[in-house]
C-alpha cells in the first residue's frame, strides 16, 4: 500500500481521534508533509521505538503505541503462560501524551490476559528497571523520549533482567511488531475490567522505598558523608522531567542538607520551556542552574535529563566559572575514585570488570588497567553493558564495578541494569564531599587525574538530517567511508579500520583482518599511529549521522590541538561529499 493510501485509509477511518484528525486536516494539501506522515511505518528497533508526535504510521500516536504493545503482547503470549502471568511494569515520563500512551500499552496487553503493572505517575526510567526486577516482571516499558525535543515521543521495551532486550529477544520482537500490518484495528481491554481482575495493578510506593534504600548501596565512605556532606553546596535540576523527588530525597537522607533546586525548571513541562533543548550534554541547559551557583557558591551543579538516565556536571574552574564536564570526563573521575577508594579499603576484587561503549575514551581503559582491572569495550547502547553484566553475573567470571558511556550514562550498582541519573548524582555528590575533605575542587580532581594518566580530550559532532532524504543522505556518507576510507589524515596514517558491520578489524599495515567479537552493527572506526581515533555511526534514536574524536598527549595544549586537528580533517571530508 503507498502512502497515500494509508493517508486515505486513516483520514476515513470513524473512529480516528479527534486530536489527530484534527492534526490531518492542518497539514491537508501539503503533500511533503502528509508523505512523511505515511511513507513507512516508524522503525520499531532493538530499543524500541522514537519519532515525533503527530498523525499517520510514521509518527508517536495512540495507534503505533497499541502496534508496539501488539507486537510485544505476542512476544510474552509466545513465552508461555508463565511470562503472562509474571507480566509487564510500565513507566512513563513527563512528555506530550506519555500518560496516555502509557495506558494505551497497558490496555492492549491486558486485551491478551497479560499481568500489567503501572506507575500511577511519572517515574526515572532507572526505576522502571529497577521495578522489573523487584515486581519479577517478565519485561518493562518506558514511554520516554529522553532528551529529544518536545515534540518527540517513545517506547523504550526491558527484558526480564531489567535491561534493555539484547539483540537475540530484540529481533524477534521486533519481528512480531512488523507483522502487524493495520495498527487502526487493534483491539485492547476496558480499564476498568483490567483493574477488576487485578491484571492491571498500580505500582506502590514501596518500590520507591525499596529502590531509594538501594541507592545508597553505592555509596563507597558514607561515613564521610557524615562530616565533609555538610560543607558541600549543590544545585541541582530535573529539567523539567522525572528526576526531582528521587533525587533530593537520596541526597537528604544520606547527608547533603544544601541542595538547591532550580525552581523554574522543578516541576514536569512537557514543553521544557525554559530550556532551549532538555539535554544536560548541552551547556546551554545549564544556564540557570549557574546563576542559583553563582549567587550561592555551589561546588557541584547537577542536570538530569526528563527520563532521568543521564546526568551532567557542572564545577567551578581556577578562574571561578562554572564549566560543563564531558561525559567521557565525568566517567573517568568517578571510575578513578570509585577504584581508588576500593583499593585503599581492601574491597577490589581481583575479577572486578569496568565497561565502556567503543566511542567512549580510552581514559577509562587506562584508569582501569591501572588498578589491575579488566576494561572491556561493548557497543553503543547500555543494553549491551546490561547484557554483559547479566552473563557475568552468571559465571562469576567478573565482578561488575563500574559501566558508563560518553553521553553522559552512567551505572554503580547493578540493581539497575540501565543507566541510572539518580546513582550518579549520589556518586557525584560523594564525589564533591571525598574532594572537599581534600580542601580541593573537582576541576582540581580534574587536573590531578589528567596528570597522573595523561591528557585526553574527546568532542562529538552531528549531522541532523531529517525525513526520507536525510535518512539517504547518512547512508550515503557512512558508505563513502566505508568504500573510500581514510589513508592518512594531517600526515598521520590510519593504523586499524573496525568495521562493525563486517565485524572485521583491518591492519592496514598488513592488510590483514581479524574478527570483531561484537554484535553487527553499522558502525566505522578508525584507529591513528598516534593513538588517537574517529568513529562514525547513524544514531538509532535520532535522524543524525554521529562523528566521535579522541586523542591523547601529554599536554592540555598538544591535545586540543591535535583533536582540532583531527575533526577538521574528517568534518572537511564530511562536507565536501555533502
Amino acid at each position: 500500500m503507498n502512502w497515500r493510501a494509508r493517508y486515505e485509509k486513516w483520514n476515513n477511518f470513524f473512529a480516528l481521534e479527534t486530536e489527530l484528525k484534527d492534526a490531518l486536516t492542518t497539514i491537508e494539501g501539503d503533500e511533503q508533509a502528509l508523505e512523511d506522515c505515511f511513507y513507512k511505518d516508524l522503525e520499531f528497533g532493538t530499543g524500541g521505538m522514537r519519532g515525533e508526535i503527530g498523525p499517520g504510521p510514521n509518527r508517536m500516536n495512540t495507534y503505533t503505541i497499541r502496534r508496539a504493545a501488539e507486537g510485544l503482547a505476542r512476544y510474552i503470549s509466545a513465552q508461555g503462560q508463565e511470562a503472562k502471568e509474571r507480566g509487564v511494569a510500565i513507566a512513563f515520563d513527563s512528555r506530550h501524551k506519555s500518560p496516555e500512551f502509557a495506558m494505551a500499552a497497558a490496555l492492549t496487553l491486558g486485551k491478551h490476559g497479560i499481568q500489567t503493572y503501572l506507575f500511577h505517575d511519572l517515574r526515572p526510567t532507572p526505576e522502571l528497571s529497577y521495578a522489573v526486577r523487584k515486581l519479577n516482571a517478565f519485561g518493562g516499558i518506558v514511554v520516554t523520549a529522553s532528551h529529544n525535543p518536545p515534540e518527540y515521543n517513545g517506547f523504550k521495551v526491558y527484558g526480564p533482567d531489567g535491561g534493555q532486550l539484547p539483540p537475540g529477544p530484540a529481533d524477534e520482537l521486533v519481528n512480531y511488531v512488523n507483522s502487524i500490518e493495520d495498527e487502526l484495528t487493534i483491539e485492547v481491554a476496558d480499564e476498568m475490567e483490567l483493574k477488576g481482575q487485578r491484571l492491571l495493578q498500580v505500582i506502590s510506593d514501596e518500590i520507591d522505598d525499596a529502590y531509594n534504600e538501594e541507592l545508597k548501596s553505592i555509596l563507597i565512605q558514607p561515613d564521610l558523608l557524615k562530616e565533609a556532606g555538610q560543607d558541600v553546596k549543590i544545585v541541582f535540576t530535573p529539567l523539567h522531567g522525572t528526576a526531582n523527588i528521587s533525587v533530593r530525597r537520596v541526597l537528604s537522607e544520606v547527608g547533603f542538607p544544601h541542595v538547591m533546586v532550580v525552581a523554574e525548571q522543578e516541576l514536569p513541562d512537557p514543553q521544557f520551556s525554559t530550556v532551549t533543548s532538555p539535554n544536560p550534554e548541552e551547556p546551554a541547559a545549564f544556564a540557570l542552574a549557574i546563576e542559583y551557583g553563582e549567587k550561592e557558591g555551589a561546588d557541584l551543579l547537577l542536570a538530569t535529563d526528563p527520563d532521568a538516565d543521564r546526568v551532567g556536571l557542572a564545577v567551578k574552574n581556577n578562574d571561578g566559572e562554572y564549566i560543563v564536564l564531558t561525559g567521557n570526563q565525568t566517567g573517568a573521575l568517578l571510575l578513578d575514585y570509585i577504584l581508588s577508594q576500593k583499593e585503599k579499603q581492601g574491597t577490589l576484587p581481583a575479577n572486578g570488570i569496568v565497561m565502556k561503549t567503543i566511542v567512549t575514551s580510552e581514559l577509562g581503559r587506562t584508569i582501569a588497567e591501572h588498578y589491575g582491572i579488566t576494561a572491556l569495550d561493548t557497543l553503543t547502547g547500555f543494553k549491551f553493558i546490561g547484557e554483559k553484566i547479566g552473563q557475568f553475573e552468571q559465571s562469576g567470571e567478573h565482578t561488575f564495578l563500574f559501566g558508563y558511556e560518553e553521553s553522559y550514562g552512567y551505572l554503580i550498582g547493578d540493581f539497575v541494569r540501565d543507566k541510572d541519573a539518580v546513582q550518579a548524582c549520589l556518586a557525584a555528590a560523594e564525589l564533591a564531599a571525598y574532594y572537599k575533605s581534600r580542601n580541593m575542587s573537582i576541576y582540581e580532581g580534574l587536573l590531578e587525574m589528567y596528570e597522573k594518566y595523561g591528557y585526553y580530550q574527546e568532542s562529538l559532532q552531528s549531522l541532523t538530517l531529517k525525513g526520507k532524504a536525510g535518512v539517504e543522505k547518512i547512508n550515503s556518507i557512512i558508505a563513502s567511508f566505508r568504500e573510500e576510507p581514510p589513508i592518512e589524515l594531517n600526515g598521520i596514517r590510519v593504523a586499524y579500520i573496525e568495521d562493525y558491520q563486517s565485524r572485521e578489524s583491518k591492519d592496514v599495515s598488513i592488510a590483514q583482518a581479524s574478527a570483531i567479537e561484537l554484535p553487527k552493527s553499522n558502525v566505522l572506526k578508525y584507529k591513528l599511529e598516534d593513538g588517537s581515533w574517529f568513529c562514525i555511526r547513524p544514531s538509532g534514536t535520532e535522524p543524525k549521522v554521529k562523528f566521535y574524536f579522541g586523542v591523547q598527549k601529554a599536554t592540555d595544549e598538544e591535545s586540543k590541538q591535535s583533536l582540532q586537528a583531527l575533526e577538521q580533517a574528517v568534518m572537511n571530508r564530511v562536507h565536501a561529499n555533502s
